[in-house]
């Protein structure tokens, strides 16, 4: 599938001041599912930015947002760690995202009543925040994200799906978040890879990383199929 990309620029939630995103949507007049890429702690790169043309090439208008863009990155990391360990479900990168999610709804040829969000490492703890304040939000997926607290909250949001390496800080809370969805009958798919570490789908070190971020994603695209494309997947 033939897609375009660009440059656009947001506004900041609290309207002081702006953050670009890479927008990677396929050829056409749409219109197509929205979904918004979250960055890892190193912020928007061409890993990234790859990401969203892939997800255009999938038939998605994907918006890969720079939550750093345009301020002091040691700030903004400290800001992204005070989100996730402190102030989860209320802090400023998650109502810039709100503001990322109500802004793809309005660019042209996306559908603003099917958009989910996927993050990475930092963006995966963000997607789940997402998910769990955000009504609109119609699935989310996390990859290596901390389960932001409560974890029922996250419970209360929408579908959500979960790729984890076994050996990584982020397990323990994402074997937990199952318990949790599964308790509250929440559509999810949460796996487990076997000999991975962290950023697997990212850096692919070896050839189970190499099966896990392969895995990955095929699960992701079924997943956002069923619950955001609303297309079943036979």
């Amino acid at each position: 599938m033939n897609i375009e990309t660009s440059t656009v620029s947001l506004t900041r939630a609290d309207q002081k001041g702006t953050f670009d995103a890479h927008f990677a949507r396929p050829v056409g007049a749409g219109p197509f599912p929205g979904v918004i890429v979250i960055h890892e702690i190193f912020g928007l790169n061409d890993n990234i930015r790859g990401i969203a043309n892939r997800f255009a090439e999938q038939g998605y208008a994907a918006l890969a947002v720079d939550l750093f863009a345009n301020r002091d990155r040691r700030l903004c990391m400290l800001q992204a760690f005070y989100g996730i360990l402190v102030s989860p479900m209320k802090n400023g990168m998650l109502s810039d995202l709100g503001a990322s999610m109500k802004a793809l709804g309005e660019l042209p040829g996306v559908d603003a009543a099917r958009i989910g969000a996927v993050g990475f490492c930092m963006g995966g703890g963000y997607a789940m925040q997402l998910a769990a304040t955000e009504k609109g939000l119609k699935a989310a997926s996390t990859f290596y994200g901390s389960a932001p607290r409560p974890l029922e909250a996250v419970a209360n949001g929408c579908p959500i799906m979960g790729s984890y390496p076994d050996k990584d800080f982020t397990t323990k809370g994402a074997v937990e978040l199952e318990k949790v969805l599964e308790s509250r009958s929440v559509p999810h798919d949460f796996k487990i890879y076997e000999n991975t570490q962290h950023s697997f789908f990212a850096r692919q070190r070896t050839e189970f990383e190499v099966e896990a971020a392969r895995d990955s994603w095929e699960r992701m695209l079924a997943f956002f199929q069923e619950h955001l494309v609303g297309t079943p997947v036979n």
